[in-house]
């Protein structure tokens, strides 16, 4: 896709804007959470409106982005792609972050303070040591949790994430009538397997398509 076809998609969970990397602490967030996730692209000398505002120095930018990736993320971030795009007579660096086969990766937020992020809808959000441990079991060995033939109470769990922004433990327990410990197993299984992701961003965890 085309720079103007991208900005026109809007920030999201794959794409993020950026006016400028200001420090690596701040951009590992992103580079990161986009690891974790599933992969996607940071524009950089894009502002949060979508205008083309340019960077000045696009060497300076990628220094910052190569340093965040190889000493402000741990394991350190491989694979990133960077390209120059000439627009409205300024230029755009479109970086291009896969998602990663070592997850959960975290990012230095400041000395000695490491944390992890995913991408949720349009925000870098931090993780717990639960969503680590999805986000491991959906590492390298994902290919061992084929998807399956879900059951009525399964896919009412599906519909239920496609039509609200989210759904949580308790509106699950009540939409099919389980107690806690088996709708919890029923939505883990489904994060497992990929119908569904698993976030920690509020005191109460939730569950999104």
């Amino acid at each position: 896709m085309d720079l103007a076809g991208m900005i026109a998609r809007g920030e999201g969970e794959t794409l993020e804007f950026k006016q400028k990397t200001t420090h690596p602490y701040r951009i590992s967030r992103t580079l990161s959470s986009l690891a974790n996730t599933r992969g996607g692209h940071v524009l950089v000398g894009v502002d949060d409106a979508g205008r083309i505002v340019g960077v000045r120095d696009a060497e300076e930018e990628l220094f910052v982005l190569r340093t965040a990736a190889a000493h402000h993320i741990e394991p350190p971030l491989e694979g990133l792609g960077f390209r120059e795009v000439e627009a409205d007579g300024r230029t755009v660096l479109v970086v291009t972050v896969p998602e990663s086969p070592r997850k959960p990766h975290r990012a230095q937020v400041a000395a000695g303070d490491w944390r992890g992020y995913v991408r949720v809808r349009d925000q870098s959000v931090q993780t717990s040591r639960l969503t680590e441990q999805v986000l491991e079991r959906q590492g390298p060995a994902a290919s061992l949790f084929e998807r399956l033939p879900l059951n009525r109470h399964e896919l009412a769990a599906l519909e239920y994430a496609k039509t609200h922004p989210h759904l949580a433990l308790p509106q699950f327990m009540k939409l099919v009538n389980f107690g806690k410990r088996r709708a919890h197993q029923t939505l883990i299984k489904l994060v497992l397997h990929g119908y569904l992701r698993y976030h920690d961003k509020e005191k109460e965890p939730y569950y999104t398509i």
